[in-house]
């Protein structure tokens, strides 16, 4: 994970995690991404067993570090956040060489390489918006010349950052697609505008490939296009809907099968935008307002798999 005493402890869904682990008794091990290595073929860890706690002023306490292989672990929980650089291809490496010694990596470190969380969803195109990807400016441009209103976003960015709307004779047009692509060296997507995002950009939770019953809609800020809430936008939890629950059905299976454990789908009005595999959030908030146990769900999840194993 990235470093515990940087996160917010009121809306951090990885403590939320570590807490659930801990109720059931399970020891936690602290690792950091450049705390990963591979000594002669096998793959390694700087760890620090830890203790969480469910106080805002003192939520971890941590004992010594020392190196540990990786495969004396049940299981490993890869909750580092993006950027998907090169360094998190490297960990993923590191991973799978555990992975193929018998460990639970969650989620799978091969699906986490395959699954970039923007292209990923258009593997379901009856779920989606109309959509382009592409780095060349001239089907860019006519993408939205043909829905006049579009959203363009770079496929490797998170909380919404680098996302432009381009409405009808908009002057930016040109510049935004070359800023993105970098002048036609990198390749982004064009998404049809969805009008509903002003109803909220919703996460909808699944474990093991079904859905938590319950969503955190985020609501984008007064002027703003982006729900996230990184972005600024409002989180309200409300129950799933039929639509919501149609999504979930058709991709439900294709993460079961990728080992993709824990993931967050993005839905907007009735279309599937992105579907997170790196480091879902929003379990605390859903958490407070249902009073469920997204943690535990996932805690039982991973015991089924280790019984299976």
């Amino acid at each position: 994970m990235d470093p515990i005493e940087s996160i917010r402890y009121q809306k951090d869904t990885t403590l939320a995690l570590m807490l659930a682990a801990q109720r059931r008794s399970w020891q936690i091990e602290y690792i950091k991404q450049e705390n990963l290595f591979i000594e002669n073929g096998k793959a390694m860890a700087i760890a620090q067993p830890m203790t969480v706690h469910s106080d805002p002023t003192r939520w971890f306490s941590l004992d010594t570090a020392r190196s540990i292989g990786l495969s004396e672990l049940n299981v490993v929980l890869m909750r580092k956040d993006p950027p998907f650089d090169n360094e998190y291809i490297y960990s993923t490496y590191i991973l799978e060489i555990a992975q193929k010694n018998g460990l639970l990596v969650v989620n799978d470190p091969r699906a986490l390489r395959d699954c970039n969380e923007k292209v990923f969803a258009t593997h379901f195109p009856q779920c989606c918006p109309d959509l382009l990807v592409s780095r060349n400016s001239d089907k860019l441009r006519a993408f939205h010349n043909q829905h006049q209103d579009v959203i363009f976003k770079p496929l490797d960015g998170m909380g919404g950052a680098g996302i432009f709307r381009c409405k009808k004779e908009d002057p930016n047009v040109g510049v935004i697609i070359e800023t993105l692509t970098n002048h036609g060296k990198q390749t982004i997507m064009a998404q049809r505008y969805i009008p509903e995002i002003t109803k909220g950009d919703k996460r909808i939770l699944m474990v093991d490939g079904e859905p938590v019953p319950y969503c955190l809609a985020r609501i984008p800020a007064k002027g703003e296009t982006r729900g996230n809430l990184a972005a600024g936008g409002t989180g309200v939890a409300q129950p799933l809907t039929d639509q919501d629950h149609w999504i979930a059905e058709q991709v439900g299976p294709t993460l079961k099968e990728k080992g993709l454990l824990f993931v967050g789908l993005d839905v907007i009005g009735d279309y599937l935008t992105e579907i997170n595999v790196t480091s879902p959030t929003c379990v605390r908030e859903i958490d407070a307002a249902y009073n469920t146990d997204i943690g535990g769900l996932l805690m039982e999840a991973i015991a089924k798999r280790l019984e299976n194993a």
